[in-house]
């Protein structure tokens, strides 16, 4: 199997054990990032966390669980090269898996139960990449990425004028 990250923050705390649990029984190796309580706490830097896992190579894929999963989303979405997808219904699983080639699921704790995600995360798992077509759109949104970051560099490092020689 494979290794999996995942992060949560308090509201996401219970669903993220539950999985952790669930992932082990699977045979995958679980590098969980935290939170370790249901007290309140700040998830993007568990959620940027996770990404950045994932884009290391420390794990295969990365799992990020909030209220909502929207906020989990937007903070992992933020590390270079992850494509994270909230996905509280199973059709949006598969796509996110086999259109996107996303690298995180994002789930809401408080919108979806324990056995729909246990689904959710299964499908995940278990659905492959289609490429073709979808490998055109994923590098298009991957070189959206790389320019942005790019026009933010040169935002923040302006070149500087040619010095004159001291006459």
């Amino acid at each position: 199997m494979s290794r999996i990250a995942i992060g949560s923050d308090h509201a996401g705390f219970e669903l993220k054990q539950h999985l952790v649990g669930v992932l082990q029984r699977g045979g995958h190796d679980v590098l969980d990032l935290g939170t370790h309580s249901t007290e309140s706490c700040d998830y993007p830097p568990i959620c940027a966390a996770v990404g950045r896992a994932v884009r290391d190579g420390e794990a295969h894929l990365g799992i990020v669980l909030g209220g909502s999963g929207q906020g989990e989303q937007l903070a992992a979405n933020k590390v270079h090269g992850v494509r994270a997808a909230l996905c509280n219904d199973l059709y949006t699983a598969r796509m996110a898996r086999e259109h996107n080639d996303a690298n995180v699921l994002s789930i809401g704790g408080r919108v979806v139960g324990v056995g729909l995600a246990e689904e959710i995360l299964a499908l995940f798992l278990a659905t492959p990449f289609e490429g073709g077509r979808h490998a055109r759109r994923v590098d298009q949104l991957m070189q959206i990425e790389a320019d942005e970051t790019a026009r933010a560099l040169a935002a923040t490092n302006p070149p500087t004028a040619p010095s004159t020689p001291e006459t």
